[in-house]
């Protein structure tokens, strides 16, 4: 398993990081949601895992949000923004 990520890497997950941070921030977020968010960031930061599997755990955590009837409406487009840039990451 590959200690260090790539360029691309490390930056569509700080991207995706700061996206849900800002869902984390928006006080028009339910809190099921947010909650959500923050262990999707915790799993970013989760060790020894490669970057497919990561990437694949939180899109897999994040696309649930996209069904729920409570998201508003940015809280969804940022979820399939965040969603569109974890498929292209593999292993």
């Amino acid at each position: 398993m590959p200690t260090e990520f790539s360029e691309e890497v490390k930056t569509a997950f700080v991207t995706v990081e700061e996206l849900l941070n800002g869902l984390l921030g928006d006080r028009s977020v339910p809190r099921n949601i947010k909650r959500v968010a923050q262990k999707s960031i915790d799993e970013l930061h989760k060790e020894g895992e490669t970057h497919g599997v990561l990437s694949s755990n939180v899109m897999y955590m994040v696309d649930d949000l996209a069904t729920d009837p409570n998201i508003p409406l940015h809280a969804r487009t940022t979820v399939y923004r965040i969603i569109s840039m974890l498929e292209k990451i593999k292993d």
